[in-house]
């Protein structure tokens, strides 16, 4: 197995393309204007939202099933309040912001990150963040791993169930076909401001992509490098190594030496 995170293009490179086309701006600066006062005053309803917004119901409604389908927005349990019994009928449905959704509005995290790895850098040498890199991607390969155990997945199989694994870790991630195997398609990186300046995090995470599915792999593109899309291609699975069953009584040392001087 091999990986390599040149950003040289490939054959069917421009295969991982956005899902669903963004919003006009209109749309997009409502459904920004949704996601922020469920930001403020916390899971919302469609009627509530539609009151505060001046807009239909049905407007309202329409804006948040696009923001659950990118996934910033979550249907949750309505909050008990204290207006007394509800009427009869189904109690309606709340939405609340996700993790990718609170990330739209910025944090602090990513220069602590940063300023982390830079003391780990000057204290440590290269070495040290290499180290934490590697760290780092082994917690992905293990929980991976733990879901792709007893699981007797084809290789596409087990690409689409490491895309499962990544889109829960927030990286919103597919595959799509690509010539000669297919490609794996992160549409969102949860620490591309840090690993714009520290490319081992990306380099650890591709040698764990390789490791876990058993094939060679190839990163063509990162949005930490300013592509619009993390692709990384996986090449149809490494052909089985044909195995030899050694003669009864010969010993290994004997073998090596008699296959050596074959012609």
């Amino acid at each position: 197995m091999k990986f390599s995170s040149d950003h040289s293009p490939a054959p069917g490179a421009a295969l991982c393309a956005a899902e669903s086309a963004p919003a006009p701006g209109g749309e997009s600066r409502t459904r920004d204007a949704v996601a922020r006062l469920i930001q403020q005053a916390g899971p919302q309803t469609a009627a509530v939202l539609a009151d505060r917004l001046q807009l239909s119901a049905a407007a309202v409604r329409r804006h948040l099933e696009a923001l659950v389908a990118d996934g910033v927005l979550v249907e949750v349990a309505p909050r008990a309040t204290s207006r007394g019994p509800r009427g009869r009928g189904r109690p309606a449905r709340a939405f609340a912001l996700t993790d990718l959704g609170r990330a739209r509005f910025g944090h602090s995290y990513d220069e602590l990150a940063t300023t982390a790895l830079q003391y780990l850098r000057s204290a440590g040498g290269e070495q040290a963040v290499v180290g934490f890199a590697e760290h780092r991607a082994a917690g992905l390969a293990e929980h991976i791993r733990l879901r792709l155990a007893g699981r007797p997945l084809s290789p596409a199989g087990k690409a689409e169930l490491v895309a499962e694994v990544l889109t829960e870790e927030g990286y919103v991630a597919n595959v799509a076909p690509g010539g000669a195997g297919s490609q794996l398609c992160q549409h969102h990186c949860p620490i591309v401001h840090v690993a714009a300046e520290f490319p081992e995090l990306c380099e650890a995470e591709t040698r764990v992509l390789a490791e876990v599915l058993g094939t060679n792999v190839q990163r063509l593109a990162t949005i930490a490098h300013g592509d619009g899309v993390c692709t990384t291609h996986i090449s149809p699975p490494l052909p089985a190594s044909p195995s030899v069953k050694p003669a009864t009584g010969t010993s290994s040392k004997a073998r090596t030496s008699t296959t050596g001087g074959r012609q």
